[in-house]
């Protein structure tokens, strides 16, 4: 890694390509690469400019194809055609025209097999321009995913979400005490508690950082533990617990948290999220169906498509393909079936996922319902800050990331709380 930034712009753009490039063609994840130190050998500045050029151009990404077909009379190769995108999203962004041709043609020629397109690479980037940028239709999903959420959720609401997806998201915080924050950080209370804010700059530079006041968590991911309301004195089970805002949650609240997950290098974030907010549960890495024992309450924030998290993670869509939704579900389901037999009788399940499928929402939940012939605890809807419209048939909370656009949006998720039997 080299302390100092690059001053030309390409060591971040060339990053950024690589980044689009393994997204687009290896089907791997942003979080997945950086996490792997694809961003390594960058000072932190480039890594930083690296990851918000990939991620805007993965936002944009379907605009900036319509921007490109009329200058293209085929597709060039995907790593030209990476270098078009993320050219068109940062002239779209304001960017000088000439650095920004002049980067993706020098990375385009440097590849042997690509260099000589370069000239073609010159060519299209000088014709498209911020104002075509600007009135261009709002980036739509792929088909793979844009057709079932149409099916779910109807044209509207879809073209509504993708607006959401498309504007991205801010950074909200869970707070010991939400109007301290607020006051610190310069951010605004939501209605749930969170505290939102719309520059949020380096994370671990924001007060309150050190002295463990807040941790992050977007706005919806925090309402499944508010449905447990006063949780002071119970034993609950957060189970897949990582990043640990729950647990974190939970714990703030006086619950006494088992805190499960098992991926190590996950799992080592909630601890040092325990230590930062000098807040106490215990850790246990081991797979969720080893669990025995049995709690007041369990939190199951399953895995899932994650398809509630576009807005702050554009690569799924262009990464994913739906492949491997069957077996998220099935394991969803088994996961409900476990996470019962670890309920004290008249226990509480929470059951969650950052979903935007109903398969992995209220469909899960109208079976597990008919399989255990549980009831749903509406009454822990009833929060002030809980819009009646957001309230499903079956009893659960259905959240999407047009809803609060006022206030900037939140996750997709689904939520309920099933009561176990006495």
């Amino acid at each position: 890694m080299t302390d100092k930034p690059d001053t030309s712009g390409l060591a971040p753009r060339r990053a950024a390509h690589h980044l689009l490039q393994q997204v687009t063609t290896e089907g791997r994840l942003m979080s997945e690469l950086i996490g792997s130190g694809a961003l390594d050998r960058l000072a932190a500045p480039d890594r930083a400019r690296a990851q918000r050029l990939a991620t805007d151009a993965l936002r944009g990404l379907d605009r900036a194809d319509r921007l490109l077909k009329p200058h293209l009379k085929k597709n060039p190769p995907i790593f030209v055609r990476n270098a078009l995108r993320l050219g068109v999203a940062e002239l779209g962004a304001g960017e000088a025209p000439h650095g920004v041709v002049n980067a993706y043609v020098e990375i385009v020629a440097r590849n042997k097999r690509t260099g000589s397109l370069k000239g073609l690479v010159n060519a299209v980037l000088r014709k498209v321009s911020i104002e075509d940028w600007a009135k261009a239709q709002t980036p739509i999903m792929p088909p793979w995913l844009r057709q079932p959420l149409v099916s779910a959720w109807g044209r509207k609401a879809m073209a509504a979400i993708e607006k959401a997806h498309f504007a991205g998201a801010p950074l909200d915080l869970s707070a010991k005490d939400p109007a301290a924050v607020a006051a610190a950080t310069g951010g605004v209370v939501l209605p749930n508690g969170t505290v939102r804010l719309a520059d949020q700059g380096q994370v671990s530079a924001l007060p309150g950082y050190d002295a463990g006041d807040w941790w992050v968590q977007d706005a919806a991911a925090a309402m499944p533990v508010a449905l447990l309301g006063d949780v002071s004195g119970l034993a609950v089970l957060d189970l897949c617990a990582a990043p640990g805002g729950k647990s974190l949650q939970l714990a703030a609240g006086g619950a006494t948290v088992t805190a499960v997950d098992a991926s190590a290098n996950r799992m080592a974030r909630v601890v040092e999220n325990l230590n930062r907010t000098q807040l106490t549960a215990e850790t246990l890495i081991m797979d969720a169906f080893d669990v025995t024992g049995q709690w007041d309450a369990v939190l199951l924030d399953a895995p899932c498509s994650a398809t509630g998290t576009i807005r702050r993670h554009p690569d799924l869509p262009y990464a994913k393909d739906g492949a491997e939704f069957a077996g998220l579900i099935a394991q969803q389901s088994a996961m409900i079936d476990h996470a019962l037999t670890l309920l004290k009788p008249g226990g509480r399940l929470v059951f969650c996922t950052c979903s935007l499928l109903p398969d992995e929402g209220e469909v899960q939940v109208e079976e597990a319902i008919a399989r255990h012939a549980l009831t749903v605890d509406r009454d822990a809807l009833a929060l002030s800050w809980i819009d009646s419209a957001w309230i499903t048939q079956e009893g659960g909370l259905r959240l999407r990331p047009d809803y609060w656009a006022e206030h900037g949006g939140m996750d997709g998720f689904y939520m309920a709380v099933l009561v176990k039997p006495a």
